[in-house]
This record gives structure tokens, sequence and C-alpha cells, in this order.
């Protein structure tokens, strides 16, 4: 069964960092896309960062910049380095990968709040 646990949320002053991180098990594919997104109250899921098994990365523009996501191909995860950070990136973040030949699989997920 695959699961996704991610850590490294909380509260957080607006400027401040965090980082998160999510460990992928129970499988035994290569994956091909790992990735966070954030929903906020009220608002629609959105990809915030995704990176490839090669390491190729995608990022939303509203943290382009500000975020860096990262992987761990040994250990099958991945993080998001948040810096310079907004009140409006207060979200509850999900992890999320993509396994052959195409589903998809997401955390329980993990608050971020930052503080004005």
């Amino acid at each position: 069964q695959v699961q996704l646990v991610e850590s490294g949320g909380g509260l957080v002053q607006a400027g401040g960092s965090l980082r998160l991180s999510c460990a992928a098990s129970g499988f035994t594919r290569v994956w091909n896309l790992m990735g966070w997104y954030r929903q906020a109250p009220g608002q629609q899921r959105q990809m915030v960062a995704t990176i490839t098994s090669g390491g190729r990365t995608n990022y939303a523009d509203s943290v382009q910049g500000r975020f860096t996501i990262s992987r761990d191909n040994a250990k099958n995860s991945i993080y998001l380095q948040m810096n310079s950070l907004k009140p409006e990136d207060t979200a509850v973040y999900y992890c999320n990968i993509n396994l052959p030949p195409s589903r998809n699989y997401w955390g329980q997920g993990t608050q971020v709040t930052v503080s004005s």
C-alpha cells in the first residue's frame, strides 16, 4: 500500500522559513513525478511545485524564487524549502506522487500558517 508521510509544517512569521518533507513507501516502481500542492480554506487545491525523478522542476508563479523543491531518489523522498513566507502561503500542504502507468496518491497534509 502506497503511503506518503509529510512533516515540517507549523506556524511562522512572515518573512520566515520552513522546510517540508515527504517520504513515500509501499511501491517498487520508479515514480514519475512527485510534488507539493496546497489548499487554503474555501479554495481549490493548487500545484505549488513538482519534480520528476530525473530532477526537472516546475513551480507555481506565486512561489517562484522563494520555494525550492528537491528530491532524494534513494529515500523516495521530496522536500520543499520555503523562504520569505507570506501570509497568503497559509494552507494545508499535500504531498503527491504519480506512479506508472499514471496513478496519483496523496499524503494526509500538513498545516502551514504564516502570521503577519
